[in-house]
């Protein structure tokens, strides 16, 4: 019998009690669905403080998968994983890009959510900005530059030396370091 209960930190996790387990085990799958397997007989509150005790470790084998599918060019996503990936990019990217404007005075139109696998994301002439699901594959620090080079792009519709100048300023001169991290990852 599996259940679905909602961690303030790691969201939904599914809780399968199954008679024939002999432990509590907890898997992360590829999509960052955590899983909790158990046998019968334990009470909810030992299933919950097991999930607890484990809260770091879960985080962190996340990232992990997360860090090597965005250093994976060749790897393959399936629907499943796309999905998860879009709806945690609608949940979190509007809401960042939303912060960073207002941290550093940057005004956009709309902002959608595409699975472009050619470029992290895009802004057109209106200020609406187009952003990949598969920014979601990377470390925080590289999404926040992806989305404050595509804010910039309001004020320069370019690259020109004031684009890269107000890029510089916003990332505390660190442009160039973090243009080179970017490019070793990849959404192809």
């Amino acid at each position: 019998m599996t259940s679905h209960y909602t961690h303030p930190i790691l969201g939904s996790v599914a809780l399968a009690q199954n008679p024939r387990a002999r432990r509590l085990t907890l898997s992360v799958k590829p999509s960052g669905e955590v899983r909790l397997s158990f046998p019968s007989g334990l009470s909810q509150a030992r299933v919950l403080a097991f999930l607890e005790e484990r809260v770091a470790w879960v985080e962190m084998t996340r990232e992990r998968m997360q860090a090597r599918r965005a250093a994976n060019p060749s790897k393959r996503y399936s629907l499943e994983e796309i999905e998860a990936l879009r709806q945690q990019a609608k949940a979190e990217l509007p809401v960042r890009v939303a912060e960073l404007a207002a941290r550093f005075g940057f005004r956009y139109g709309r902002v959608t959510i595409r699975a472009a696998r050619t470029k992290w994301g895009c802004c057109t002439a209106r200020g609406n900005l187009s952003l990949s699901l598969f920014l979601m594959t990377l470390p925080e620090h590289l999404r926040d530059f992806v989305l404050l080079h595509e804010l910039c792009h309001t004020v320069h519709f370019n690259h020109s030396p004031r684009f890269h100048a107000l890029l510089d300023a916003c990332v505390g001169g660190c442009e160039k370091s973090l243009q080179r991290e970017l490019k070793s990852y990849s959404i192809r």
